[in-house]
């Protein structure tokens, strides 16, 4: 009997290393599937592509690139939470500066890495969570950290939101200070599946899904779990055993349709996808 073939990708992260130790535990052995798993270091945007080349059948993709990418191009569509908790993004401002208390951020030069990217986004969701007008957002383009250490610095940007455990090194040394913090107002990872995939092995591909599910559950569930993460990403296993305690993988199919509405809202206000009305059933599929 010859098995389908499974091709899922993900971000080299430890989000995905319930698949890692599924793959290499053979677990999904019994399902009747050959399932490859392939780590895309460049992110979202290789991630998408690859589905739209179907080069992958599935993918593991933060929830706003995901969405973005079904209303943009309709090749994929999203079929399962992921990562049900929420991405925490630092506020940042240089230490030595005036800012004190994040109201003070209100109307300053925002650092973005581009525009249309994660830093442009939550800082939009930012203003948008605390009611305030997006016409008063001025935003510098930096490229990447450390272009906004040297703009922040530099007085040529006063704010700067990334995520916070890859900014916490700055915290720490005193060159940022971090005045606040904004989760995000949805899931952070979901699946994203191609079309015609799905229509025809949906069976397949939920056995699959999960698989990588139970092996989260039961990643959390390890009591190595800590120095496990830490060991495989290059982590201190405390800030790995923070990470643990606040990550929480889903085994719900459930469509998040109020999750789905604030990132159709936020990825509007930034001008990623058309004003007009999108559905939340149109970037969604119930398996």
């Amino acid at each position: 009997m010859q098995l389908k073939r499974l091709r899922i990708g993900g971000v080299p992260e430890h989000f995905n290393l319930p698949w890692k130790l599924a793959v290499a535990n053979r677990a999904f052995d019994s399902l009747g599937v050959d399932l490859h798993y392939a780590e895309y270091p460049a992110g979202t945007g290789e991630l998408t592509r690859a589905l739209r080349n179907n080069e992958l059948d599935a993918a593991l993709v933060l929830t706003e690139g995901a969405v973005q990418d079904v209303v943009q191009h309709n090749t994929n569509r999203l079929i399962k939470v992921y990562v049900r908790s929420p991405l925490t993004w630092g506020i940042h401002v240089a230490a030595p500066g005036d800012i004190q208390h994040v109201e003070d951020i209100r109307g300053r030069r925002v650092a973005i890495s581009r525009y249309g990217s994660g830093s442009h986004l939550i800082g939009i969701v930012d203003a948008i969570e605390r009611g305030w007008s997006l016409d008063e957002m001025t935003f510098v383009v930096i490229d990447d950290l450390d272009g906004a250490r040297r703009a922040l610095a530099g007085g040529k940007a006063d704010v700067f939101l990334w995520e916070r455990h890859t900014t916490q090194p700055l915290v720490d040394n005193g060159e940022f200070r971090r005045v606040g913090e904004r989760i995000v107002p949805w899931p952070a990872f979901v699946v994203s599946a191609r079309r015609e995939f799905i229509s025809s092995y949906s069976s397949e591909l939920r056995a699959a899904l999960d698989v990588a599910a139970t092996c989260a559950m039961n990643l959390k569930r390890r009591k190595s779990a800590a120095a496990l993460v830490a060991n495989t990403y290059g982590l201190q296993q405390k800030g790995a055993a923070t990470w643990l305690s606040e990550v929480s993988w889903s085994n719900s199919y459930r469509r998040p349709t109020s999750a789905l509405k604030k990132v159709i809202r936020a990825l509007q206000a930034q001008q990623s996808i058309p004003q007009s009305a999108v559905d939340p059933d149109r970037v969604w599929h119930r398996l």
